[in-house]
């Protein structure tokens, strides 16, 4: 039966391969490859920018303000990547200075 759950990447308990959200620890892209914010392509911790689109993989976290990777949670607070749109409270990673969707600029 291999093959029809995986390991978390978070807290390496087997889940099923299909999983949006760890059943057991509850963050968010627990198995296959962490994926670019804008174009989606694979990436790997550790990398400086995206092999596809060039975004810089490294940021600093809109919660505790220390330098990260790019990926799903904060090295350093452990707090999802996303910020909100004061203006239409959109949820987005933080990848530019103006909102996805209504363009007005960001806080972050």
């Amino acid at each position: 039966m291999p093959g029809y759950k995986h390991l978390c990447r978070y807290c390496e308990q087997i889940i099923p391969l299909d999983s949006n959200v760890c059943p057991v620890c509850g963050r968010v892209n627990p198995t296959g490859p962490l994926r670019c914010p804008k174009c989606r392509s694979p990436i790997q911790k550790g990398w400086k920018n995206c092999s596809d689109c060039g975004l810089s993989l490294e940021l600093v976290c809109p919660h505790c303000g220390e330098n990260t990777f790019f990926g799903d949670y904060c090295d350093h607070c452990k707090e999802v990547l996303r910020i909100i749109c004061k203006h239409c409270k959109t949820s987005q990673a933080p990848i530019g200075d103006r909102c996805i969707k209504c363009n007005k600029p960001l806080k972050l």
